[in-house]
């Protein structure tokens, strides 16, 4: 991937970071760093570099929204039934998206994990495309700058960024682990033996 980035420039990061967006598990935490880098080196230009890793997250995030959009909702209504959500389930959800949905996408891009995933919920609910396009920006953004100006600062050490996202990755990964296995629990278990 570095070997990419080197030869490429901001296509290469504008490809890996739209990749990254469409559910393809290609680390932001490892492009960006590496772009801010070559810019500190004078192998790219660091303002080119953020905005190319910003719309690649845009461009592949709105590849995800139309997976959700189009196919998610009856997903979920076809498997559903295993984990025992229901269409009034989703339909509460869509309805918390519809309210909370710009909030969502905006603080989901700068959440490791989270931020490769946030698209197809908000497909599913049907955010309205250009409000999608605009949170996804406005979160993408800070997001694709702090971790370029880190790997511009850094230099040569940029990867050390990439170990200390990736295990903050982790411990939300462990949180959304929880949430969700606290969820299932809850709909497997007799309403009295509930947790609260």
């Amino acid at each position: 991937m570095e070997n990419f980035i080197t030869t490429s420039g901001v296509l290469a990061v504008f490809l890996l970071m739209t990749a990254e967006s469409a559910l393809i598990p290609i680390p932001s935490e490892v492009i960006m760093p590496f772009a801010g880098a070559l810019a500190g080196l004078g192998k790219m230009n660091l303002v080119e570099a953020i905005l190319a890793g910003t719309l690649g997250n845009v461009l592949g995030s709105y590849i995800a929204w139309v997976i959700g959009r189009t196919g998610g909702r009856a997903i979920v209504l076809r498997l559903g039934r295993y984990i025992r959500i229901k269409e009034d389930d989703l339909h509460k959800s869509e309805l918390w998206f519809a309210k909370r949905g710009e909030a969502a996408v905006l603080i989901g891009r700068v959440l490791p994990v989270v931020r490769t995933f946030i698209s197809l919920p908000a497909g599913v609910a049907e955010m309205k495309p250009v409000r999608f396009g605009v949170f996804t920006f406005l979160g993408a953004l800070p997001w694709c700058a702090a971790l370029a100006v880190v790997g511009y600062t850094l230099g040569a050490n940029w990867s050390h960024v990439a170990s200390y996202v990736k295990y903050a990755g982790y411990l939300i990964a462990v949180v959304i682990v929880i949430v969700v296995a606290r969820f299932f629990l809850n709909r497997f278990r007799p309403a009295g033996n509930r947790v609260g």
